[in-house]
């Protein structure tokens, strides 16, 4: 068992201080290059990477292994001539040594990218990365570095803000201060990594894409999403109303349903609004109607009714709000007299109705899915006899037809 004991040299840095051809080939030969390379150059990592190559080579050897030591140099005019001269003398090397296995020694992430040159061509058991130990922190930061400045997306995503930040915090520190300058700039990079984290550019731009396909299509949705938008703004300002008229309230439990109540009606309606025009566009598309398009209508209005009934029971309670009054109905032999729904009974009666529609809805919902399968299955059932029906049919026409 031949095993190749390989010291690559992506840069050719051993035959520019040397003067030397690679491959460079035997154990005295490597090791004399050893000497050279570290009267050239002593503080080069290069030697330290010849070194290691020797001592691989001589711990295989005490284990009864036939070792071949070799140096294989690329070239200095571009990285796509380095790597093809690194795999041509790889390819003369496993000619005339005909390895099993091999063993690369590298120094420097530079020549790591030769790996899988020599992977492809022989079985590689290790991979020896020498690191000057003097220098392993300053190596690992350069290469972190290195690799950080190479990615376009993380120097736009970190050294922009940096960069921004360093500019105008003087200017800022300089017309309002210090304190207020530090208190803006870091107001700004939370938003920015808001933004960052919760993905908001690919939601607009996902929602960009999805309008400018809904506007070039001609969908009902569109129409009713910028109603949607309106009922939700009147919802908004209606509450915000309600709760400015709140004289002094303390807390703020007590505002906050005043808003739910004020505010939940128009926001109902401006959810089932574009739900409806989704429902419209489905329909219009003659293709069976999903469940939940069908169910969202009434799960809408269910969860408006109940968040309706219990803001209203709080601020009944607190004498915000009065109860429902219900004036007496006459109607032929049929009298009703006036009474009164407040406290428990109006939030038992909003609660069941938002379930009794919740039940409605899901009703709905399966009984017209139920439609549109019994279609596609009638259907489905029905193309093979028509097709045999007319099959037969043309046979008894043909049969009729001939003597």
């Amino acid at each position: 068992m031949t095993t190749l004991v390989v010291c690559l040299d992506r840069t050719d840095d051993v035959g520019r201080k040397t003067g030397l051809r690679s491959p460079i080939v035997g154990w005295e030969a490597v090791r004399a290059l050893v000497t050279d390379v570290g009267l050239a150059d002593p503080e080069d990592s290069g030697v330290n990477s010849l070194l290691e190559a020797l001592r691989v080579a001589q711990s295989l050897r005490d284990d009864d292994e036939e070792v071949v030591v070799a140096v294989v140099s690329g070239d200095r005019e571009s990285m796509v001539s380095a790597d093809r001269a690194v795999a041509h003398q790889l390819d003369d090397l496993i000619a005339e040594y005909d390895p099993e296995s091999a063993v690369v020694v590298i120094d420097s992430a530079e020549d790591e990218r030769l790996v899988p040159i020599v992977e492809s061509r022989v079985r590689v058991d290790s991979v020896d990365r020498v690191v000057v130990r003097q220098a392993r922190d300053i190596e690992s930061t350069y290469y972190l570095l290195k690799q950080f400045l190479a990615d376009e997306e993380l120097r736009q995503t970190i050294l922009v803000p940096v960069g921004l930040t360093l500019l105008v915090f003087p200017i800022l520190a300089t017309v309002v201060g210090p304190a207020e300058g530090a208190a803006a700039i870091t107001a700004v990079i939370g938003l920015f990594l808001l933004y960052k984290g919760f993905s908001i550019g690919e939601l607009f731009t996902s929602l960009a894409r999805r309008t400018r396909e809904s506007l070039y299509t001609g969908q009902v949705s569109v129409v009713t999403y910028v109603v949607a938008a309106g009922l939700t703004l009147v919802g908004l300002f209606v509450g915000g109303l309600g709760v400015s008229n709140l004289n002094e309230t303390p807390g703020v439990f007590l505002p906050v349903m005043q808003f739910a109540f004020d505010s939940v009606p128009w926001l109902a309606m401006a959810a089932l609004t574009a739900s409806a025009g989704r429902l419209l566009d489905e329909a219009i598309r003659e293709e069976p109607i999903r469940n939940s398009y069908l169910n969202l209508p009434f799960i809408v209005v269910s969860v408006g009714l109940v968040v309706r009934g219990f803001s209203a029971y709080f601020l009944e309670q607190a004498g915000i709000v009065e109860p429902i009054f219900v004036p007496t109905f006459e109607g032929g032999v049929l009298t009703v007299e006036s009474f009164v729904i407040g406290g428990g009974n109006r939030l038992a009666m909003f609660v069941l109705a938002g379930f009794l529609l919740s039940l409605v809805g899901v009703k709905v919902a399966s009984t017209f899915s139920g439609v549109e399968s019994s279609r596609e299955d009638s259907g489905s059932e029905s193309g093979p006899e028509s097709e045999a029906e007319l099959v037969d049919g043309g046979s008894e026409s043909d049969s009729t037809r001939s003597p």
